[in-house]
Order: C-alpha cells, then structure tokens, then sequence
C-alpha cells in the first residue's frame, strides 16, 4: 500500500496560542469587538473633559473680580479643590478624578495600541498602492495626531500643574490666572499649545465619527448627522482654545487688573 509524504515546499501557518480566557466582564475586552467599545466609550469620556476644561479656562476672560479680590480662574480653581468638603479632604475628591481620567487615558492607548496589532496580524499586505480617495487627511493622521496629544499633555502638566521641567519660571501654586497668562506669553511656549490644540481637534473630529460605528450606531440615512456632530465639537474645542492662546499671546488678555 502506498503512503503519501508531505511535500517539503508545503508550508502551513504557524498556530499562535490562545490567550487564556479572563473572567467577565474582562473576557469582552480581549476580542476586537471589546476593544472598540472600551475605545470609544473612553475617548467620549476625554471629549467630555476636554469641553468642560476648556469651558472653565474661558473663565481667563473675566478677569480680575474686585469683591473676591482674585481672578476668576483661580477662584475656579480653588473651586475644585474643595469639592466635597468636608465629606472629602482638600484636593482629595480633585485628584480622585484625575485619576480616573489617566486610567480612561491608559485604557484609551492601550485598547487603539492593541486593535493596530490586531489589524496588522490579520489583513495581508496590498498588492498595489492603497488608493487614499476614500480616506480624509483626519482618519490618516489620527496615530500623529494622538502621540502630539501625548506628548502635549505631558508638557501641559509639567507647565501650569506642576511647575517643573520647561515650565514658566515663576509659577506659583494656586495662581491658575497668572500661571496661565505668564506661560502663553512666551511665543514658543503658545506656538507649541496652537500646535497641540490644532492636533487634538483633528483627532478627535475623526474619534467622534468614528465612535458611531464602533458602537454599532452609524447609518447612512443619518451620516450627515454625525458629521455635523464631529465638527462642531472639534470646531468648538479648536475655537474656544486659540482664542485663549491668541488673546493671551497678543496681550489682549493679561494681569493688569489685578495689579
């Protein structure tokens, strides 16, 4: 009886082991579908902080208010240092939430880090050139755009949160208004915060849009709906923050009245 042996040009795939099964509701974060939703629900987090931030930097525009005898900013600030107290100490329920929002962070790298492996484990290289027609500047640049974002945070806190490294000299803390206005006076220091915000409105005008299908709420009889929502939530953050960097910048915002 004959036998058959295998080719030695016969190849087979190499058999990449199963990651062990995590318990509920873990289970759900190692698939694609999982890492989607973790994604897009973090990333409307961080949206939603970034506004609401933002809203409160606009308070730079009030200025100096005589009957507090302080800026409005620094009394903002020391607004959400003292949330819930005495239930909570000074600062404590403060940094609780700033914790929270570097895990949303970490979970937002971690989960688009490991969808990217995902998609280069499993498409095959194209045969001719990608034909870019159909994919916008946005959704191209949103890797850059998110290591700008990074790195911007990074140079963010270290500027007006804690003080150090290439920060404004004369930081002092509690003085939010101040801190502000002597940061962004320096044109390297507002150049890379145009930059920064130029950045992160792109990514996340693509992020929002993005955020739709991922769970599961994209239609094509209401796309236009969620383009408009993706721009004028970028346009809005992309607007509100230049203006504070340009007013500051061009002197138009400074600390003569509380002089």
């Amino acid at each position: 009886m004959a036998t058959t042996t295998p080719s030695r040009n016969s190849t087979s795939p190499p058999m990449r082991p199963k990651p062990k099964q995590l318990p509920f509701p873990l289970s759900l974060y190692q698939t694609a579908v999982g890492k989607k939703w973790v994604m897009a629900l973090t990333g409307l987090g961080l949206v939603g902080f970034v506004v609401f931030h933002m809203l409160g930097n606009l308070k730079v525009f009030i200025g100096w208010v005589p009957e507090e005898g302080a800026y409005d900013l620094d009394i903002y600030g020391e607004f959400l240092r003292e949330l819930l107290v005495p239930l909570f100490p000074h600062g404590v329920l403060l940094w609780i939430l700033r914790l929270g929002l570097i895990t949303m962070f970490a979970l937002h790298i971690h989960s688009a880090y490991s969808l990217t492996r995902l998609n280069s484990a499993s498409n095959q290289p194209y045969a001719a050139k990608r034909d870019w027609i159909a994919a916008n500047f946005a959704s191209r640049s949103m890797r850059w755009t998110g290591v700008i974002t990074l790195l911007y945070i990074v140079f963010h806190l270290a500027d007006l949160t804690w003080g150090v490294g290439p920060a404004y000299s004369d930081w002092e803390y509690g003085r939010v208004h101040e801190n502000l206005v002597g940061s962004l006076v320096r044109p390297a220091a507002a150049i890379i915060y145009i930059i920064a915000v130029v950045a992160l409105s792109i990514h996340i005008f693509h992020g929002i849009w993005s955020m739709f299908q991922s769970l599961g709420w994209s239609n094509p009889n209401y796309d236009w709906m969620r383009r408009g929502l993706s721009m004028g939530i970028a346009a809005l953050i992309l607007v509100g923050n230049l203006t504070i960097i340009l007013s500051i910048w061009t002197g138009a915002v400074g600390l003569e009245a509380g002089q």
